[in-house]
């Protein structure tokens, strides 16, 4: 055990130690296991579910500018919890809070199956994304702790990105088999098998250290009410224009986010220290976590739907169309670490940025005539990007601040990612309500321009090439 700069740091270290090796209590394979499997989980949540919008349409009924929200009910709770979350879990310990937010997550899973309207499953899965939003701060504090060195804690991150890319990109093809082969409902009780293994696994991973923190209410408040009344304005105002209700929600969304940065401005313990936004170990991977999800979660609901409705294709056969993106992106995730140690952190998010937009401008020409292959090779850049620019983006972001500050950190970063997906998911949805592929052109065009902005940013804030 090393000696570190304060008494939670401290804490940290023990807990890692306890038990030692693998197969024992405090083994830090074990809480790296549990941590990859629930992240796993959560991320097939979002991009299995798209490919089977369409068979809940037809079993369920409602409106097509419903299927949005089977989406967002999901990724908003994500997004606007987890910042309470991450204090949640340095306050409670991580190992706790990642049980109690596995255990939510795995019961609303089967509440999302048994499901019998469109109303019900919109409820279930906003209690799956609060459940979510527990987890995945909770998880990266786990490898934070269960890992104190930093190369050591790279590979572990790397593997955690994994099972989140392979989850984003294979989560269509396992949508799109158990929807054609049984029906939507089983892509949610997938969910319990994997999640009764995570439970087992966290048992055997040390304790986490606690730290004393207070519930931000009036923050929590704010942003919830700021990003539902977002993304309720994208995405009724673009199937309904700017009605009252759209432009009421327009106004309260201003009003909660300028008053979420007051409150936390003036908390004496707020559940985001606005502080973080001077470190640029911070601010860049918040900035391109936001513009790597909102590429890659908006483009797959527009491919999934598009394959389906424009193509024709069944559930199975769109979901293999994302075969060819899933299997590369799972190897450029993990190779990430390596490409930073050669070529530094800022060349790789850079790169990894600029792919992604590479990506949506490729898939620009694409309609309904162009030959399947062709539109699933052109998909490939779409999620290679994200999977060599996550890894070194996340890792940048739990170096730049101290250990008892990783669960706070983790939050941050997921919720941006998060605010991404739930935004872009309404704004795609909301252009389709026009003309299709016009629509979707749209979106991708948009979100290609936000890429290069990003990736030109981070190339300007980050420094050169570093050592390990």
């Amino acid at each position: 055990m090393r000696t570190t700069r304060s008494g939670a740091g401290m804490a940290v270290e023990a807990g890692v130690s306890v038990g030692g090796g693998p197969g024992r209590p405090g083994s830090p394979r074990a809480a790296l296991v549990a941590a990859v499997l629930g992240f796993f989980v959560i991320t097939v949540d979002v991009s299995g579910v798209n490919v089977a919008l369409p068979a809940m349409r037809d079993d369920l009924g409602g409106s097509s500018s419903g299927l949005p929200w089977v989406v967002d009910s999901y990724t908003l709770m994500f997004a606007a919890l987890m910042l309470s979350a991450g204090a949640l879990s340095d306050a409670v310990g991580a190992r706790r809070a990642y049980g109690w937010g596995l255990g939510v997550f795995t019961l609303a899973s089967l509440g999302c199956g048994a499901a019998p309207t469109l109303g019900v499953l919109i409820a279930a899965r906003v209690v799956q994304g609060s459940a979510a939003a527990v987890m995945v701060p909770a998880s990266l504090a786990l490898i934070r702790q269960a890992f104190p060195d930093p190369v050591e804690r790279a590979r572990g991150i790397a593997l955690w990105t994994v099972g989140g890319a392979v989850a984003v990109a294979a989560g269509p093809v396992l949508g799109g088999l158990l929807t054609t082969a049984w029906s939507w409902r089983a892509v949610f009780c997938l969910n319990v098998p994997t999640g009764i293994v995570g439970l087992l696994a966290l048992m055997r991973a040390a304790r986490s250290p606690r730290r004393s923190v207070a519930f931000d209410l009036p923050g929590q408040v704010t942003a919830v009410l700021a990003l539902a009344s977002l993304t309720f304005a994208v995405i009724e105002g673009g199937h309904d224009g700017f009605t009252r209700a759209v432009l009421t929600a327009v106004v309260v969304a201003v009003g909660c986010a300028v008053g979420f940065v007051a409150v936390e401005a003036r908390r004496r313990h707020p559940m985001l220290p606005l502080e973080l936004f001077r470190l640029r170990g911070v601010t860049v991977p918040a900035l391109s976590g936001f513009a790597l999800n909102a590429a890659f979660y908006g483009g797959v609901f527009v491919l999934s739907l598009f394959f389906q409705e424009q193509r024709g294709q069944s559930a199975l056969s769109a979901g293999l169309m994302f075969v060819p993106m899933a299997l590369i992106t799972a190897n450029v995730n993990y190779l990430s670490p390596r490409a930073v140690t050669r070529f530094g952190r800022r060349t790789v998010v850079v790169a990894g940025l600029l792919t992604v937009a590479l990506g949506c401008g490729a898939l620009l020409p694409v309609d309904s005539g162009t030959p399947a292959w062709v539109t699933a090779l052109l998909m490939i850049p779409l999620g290679v990007g994200g999977s060599l620019a996550m890894p070194a983006l996340t890792s940048l972001m739990l170096d730049s601040v101290a250990a008892e500050r990783a669960g706070t950190a983790a939050a941050l970063l997921n919720t941006a990612r998060q605010t991404g997906g739930a935004v872009s998911t309404a704004a795609f949805g909301a252009l389709l309500a026009g003309d299709f592929t016009a629509g979707m052109r749209e979106g991708l065009l948009s979100a290609a321009c936000v890429l290069v902005a990003v990736a030109l940013g981070a190339g300007a804030l980050l420094p050169g090439r570093q050592g390990r």
